[in-house]
Order: C-alpha cells, then sequence, then structure tokens
C-alpha cells in the first residue's frame, strides 16, 4: 500500500468519528510517527509503497482508533502549550481551554509584583503535569508545587518533568481533606467539575477512556473543589495573591460567588464565548 492509498483507506475507515480534515491530520500524524516522513516527505513521495511493518503497525492504529480510544493516547504523547507531553489513560487529555486558562495566567503573573525568585505557585489537581510545567518554563524561579490524588496521574507527570528537565513538588494527597500549612503567591486549578448529572451528556469516546476522577465531581456538589479553594485562599493566599481556575460553563456566576471576598474577581469566556474562567485577585 502506498501513502496516499493508506490515506484514503484512512478516511474511508475513520468517515463515521472524524471529518474529512482531521482524518487528514490524523493518518498524516501517524504516518510520520511509523515512517517519520514528515507532511513534505509525506507529499514527495506519496505514491512510494511503505514497508510491510509499517503498514501492518499503521493498520493496527487504524483499529485502535475505530474503538474511540482519543489518538493521543494511541500515541502515547501530545502537543500543549508548544511543548510535548506524554499521556495515558490515567491522565486527563489536555484541552484548550487549559491553554486559555494558561495564557491569562502568564499574562497577569507577568504584570503582576511578584519577585520571580520569590514566588510560590500552587497547582491543585495536576493530571499529566502541564499546568505546572508550562508555568515553571516561563517562571524558572519560581518555586512551583502540585498536588493530585492519583499516584497514576503523578508518576506521568513526573516523567514529564523528567523529560522537560523542570523541577516541580508533585504531592500525593487527597485534596479535598488535604491542609495546605503554608501560603502561595498563585493558586491555579482545573479540578473535576462535571456535576454527576451530566455524565449522560459526555462522549463515550472520553467517559470510556479518561479517568472519571479526573472529569466528575466526587460528589453531588459539582463546585465542592472551589469551596475548598475559596476556604484555602482565605487563609493561605496573602494579600495581592493570584487565583486562576478552570470552571463549569454552566455554573459561572455560582463559582465566582465564591469568591466574592477577593478585591478583584472576575468571569472570563473562553474562545467559543463559554463561561470558563474565573481570575482573582485578593
Amino acid at each position: 500500500m502506498t501513502i496516499s492509498a493508506f490515506k484514503k483507506y484512512f478516511k474511508a475507515e475513520l468517515s463515521g468519528l472524524y471529518t474529512e480534515s482531521e482524518s487528514a491530520f490524523l493518518s498524516s500524524l501517524f504516518i510520520h510517527q511509523i515512517t517519520d516522513f514528515d507532511n513534505f516527505r509525506q507529499r514527495r513521495f506519496s505514491e512510494q509503497e511503505l514497508l510491510t511493518a509499517d503498514e501492518e503497525k499503521l493498520g493496527h492504529l487504524v483499529s485502535e482508533l475505530k474503538t474511540g480510544r482519543p489518538y493521543q493516547q494511541i500515541l502515547g504523547e501530545t502537543e500543549f502549550y508548544g511543548m510535548k507531553f506524554f499521556v495515558d489513560e490515567n491522565i486527563l487529555i489536555p484541552r484548550p481551554e487549559t491553554e486559555e486558562l494558561l495564557e491569562i495566567a502568564i499574562r497577569e503573573i507577568k504584570n503582576s509584583k511578584f519577585k520571580a525568585q520569590d514566588v510560590k505557585i500552587l497547582d491543585i489537581g495536576t493530571g499529566s503535569g502541564i499546568i505546572p510545567l508550562v508555568l515553571k518554563k516561563y517562571f524558572p524561579e519560581a518555586h512551583v508545587s502540585s498536588v493530585d490524588f492519583s499516584e497514576k496521574a503523578l508518576d506521568t507527570a513526573k516523567r514529564n518533568a523528567e523529560y522537560h528537565q523542570l523541577e516541580i513538588n508533585f504531592i500525593h494527597a487527597d485534596y479535598l481533606n488535604y491542609e495546605l500549612g503554608e501560603s502561595y503567591d498563585i493558586i491555579i486549578s482545573n479540578p473535576p467539575y462535571i456535576g454527576i448529572e451530566e455524565e449522560i451528556e459526555i462522549a463515550d469516546s472520553v467517559k470510556e477512556f479518561e479517568p472519571k476522577m479526573a472529569l466528575f465531581s466526587p460528589t453531588a456538589d459539582a463546585l465542592i473543589f472551589y469551596r475548598k479553594i475559596a476556604e484555602d485562599a482565605k487563609k493561605y493566599l496573602p494579600e495581592n495573591g493570584l487565583l486562576f481556575l478552570e470552571i463549569n460553563q454552566k455554573l459561572g456566576p455560582e463559582t465566582l460567588k465564591l469568591y466574592q471576598y477577593f478585591s478583584d474577581a472576575q468571569l472570563l469566556k473562553d474562545l467559543s464565548e463559554n463561561d470558563r474562567f474565573i481570575y482573582g485577585r485578593k
């Protein structure tokens, strides 16, 4: 089978799952992963026959995609904020909205009066480590800590930290029952915020392949993490301390209300015009 023939096969086999543009992107991505041919070489050598071993590997990947498994898990990696991250079934696949959260955080931290070498950042619910690692890359002198309940998620986060050679203080703890014990200048979090009653609205490809612990609130209260963060911010976030949260778009005003005691607390929309973030200055 030639490269061009495989792309046609890929498109036909996965037409029910992906649009034409998504199929084109993914077929090129998988060919690059298996053959090391970038897009230019794929076009130039489009009629070149694939090696039998490579064709078999690509066929297996197509079969994996048909199950609905996220392509990032199949590849074992993804790109986020211009950085490569290892991903697996133990962590939530990074979403574009979290890139937007980091854009807000990086901008506001740069505009703040914190001294880079002294600033202490706490990330709550690290998953693959994308939030603390991006912040550590942009603020290398900052002291960055990150907490997560899942040991397996922390293993993936530590692997990503080692890959990027960035030092993060990873904390294994159940945040809802964890006492911070020290102050932080910045608190940032993308915690589980989908209500249990919303599970029916979530695509099977997400529910079946990504950890429910990272998606759904552990109780009937979808704001349980935000309430704990609000209480911790009262005790452990100093005056002028910064808060950045990704939230459930259906609960914007309710979530913002928890942070009314801040001198400045704002509900911000994502690129799709959904209530998605809270930015606060204490």
